[in-house]
């Protein structure tokens, strides 16, 4: 089922855990050929770009993409107000299964129209990002291009600082605001 585009690109939320962001990416290890490629699927809050729950694997299945999205949800407090997940409208966000999971964590499914990579811009930028600082070394094998890829994520959330977050990381600007407002 493809569902309703919630976000229509509005990226913007103060809220924590409002806007969530989902897709997948390919990236090739060794000789690069067909055989040589993992598939990360991160899970991204729009309040401060911190990537909350990903996974890795050699294929893009409904399984590998319902595994983060059940973290990223389990981790979320109880709220005065929902929680939105914005895909593209890949095989993985279209399956029920996909959608049962957001349904029984009352989260809303938001996807972006056929065709149009600036519908979810947030997550596209995150991944160009990742593969400009990631990929710019040769990775003969699988574990040493994983290896690379956790660490580049536990950086990106605990010590890449961003500017629009007054200079401070993903995850040290969730713990201030979270602590301004208990």
């Amino acid at each position: 089922m493809i569902a309703p585009n919630r976000l229509k690109r509005r990226f913007k939320t103060d809220r924590p855990y409002q806007k969530l962001v989902a897709d997948v990416s390919e990236f090739r290890y060794g000789n690069k050929s067909q055989d040589e490629r993992v598939y990360l699927e991160p899970i991204l809050d729009l309040f401060n770009g911190e990537v909350l729950a990903f996974n890795i694997s050699n294929h893009p299945t409904v399984e590998f993409a319902v595994k983060p999205l059940k973290e990223a949800l389990n981790q979320i407090p109880v709220l005065d107000y929902c929680t939105t997940v914005h895909t593209d409208q890949g095989f993985q966000y279209q399956h029920h299964h996909w959608q049962i999971v957001l349904k029984d964590h009352r989260a809303f499914q938001s996807m972006s129209r056929k065709a149009t990579c600036l519908g979810n811009a947030a997550i596209e930028s995150f991944f160009h990002i990742m593969k400009v600082e990631v990929m710019d070394e040769q990775f003969e094998t699988k574990a040493a291009l994983i290896k690379a890829m956790t660490e580049w994520i536990d950086f990106y959330n605990h010590r890449r600082i961003k500017t629009k977050l007054d200079g401070k990381s993903p995850a040290k600007y969730r713990e201030l605001t979270v602590q301004k407002v208990a």
